[in-house]
């Protein structure tokens, strides 16, 4: 069964603007936030919490899980092609942000992931190896209560 060519990037962070990164197993030095595609029949908020709890084992729906409303659209790279149908070049990806009081344990996903680490926004935003990423992280710059950006 092919992958649906719609994906959740969740920028997790703290009040404190610290941002957690996971390290890609297949490609060791990939860091990036959480990120996962959408299973027939979910919304795309039920995809989030979904891929926050199998990457990080946090509960997404206890904290503040917000739907940035930022879609961006990216060329799938070659080597993941094959997760999905042949005719199927381009994804669209949907920006949450989930908001947590303080650095918290994580339970990375072994299959998934080598390592996490949590670092300032600034930091995390230079680490992360998508672009899209970036500019996720580079939003949380200016929220207060973790408030999504549109509503500064």
């Amino acid at each position: 069964m092919y992958k649906i060519p719609v994906s959740v990037l969740v920028v997790i962070h703290t009040t404190d603007l610290q941002v957690l990164l996971l390290e890609r197993t297949d490609h060791p030095g990939y860091w990036q936030s959480v990120t996962g595609s959408q299973n027939p029949g979910e919304t795309l908020y039920q995809t989030a919490i979904r891929e926050v709890s199998e990457e990080t084992g946090l509960n997404a729906a206890n904290y503040s899980l917000t739907d940035w409303q930022v879609e961006n659209q990216y060329e799938i790279y070659e080597e993941w092609r094959w997760r999905y149908a042949p005719d199927v070049k381009i994804n669209t990806e949907h920006v949450f942000g989930l908001c947590l009081p303080g650095i918290m344990p994580i339970k990375i996903a072994v299959r998934e992931h080598l390592n996490y680490i949590w670092l300032p926004w600034q930091q995390a935003a230079e680490k992360v190896f998508s672009r899209s990423n970036s500019d996720a992280i580079l939003e949380i710059s200016g929220l207060a209560d973790c408030e999504p950006p549109d509503e500064k």
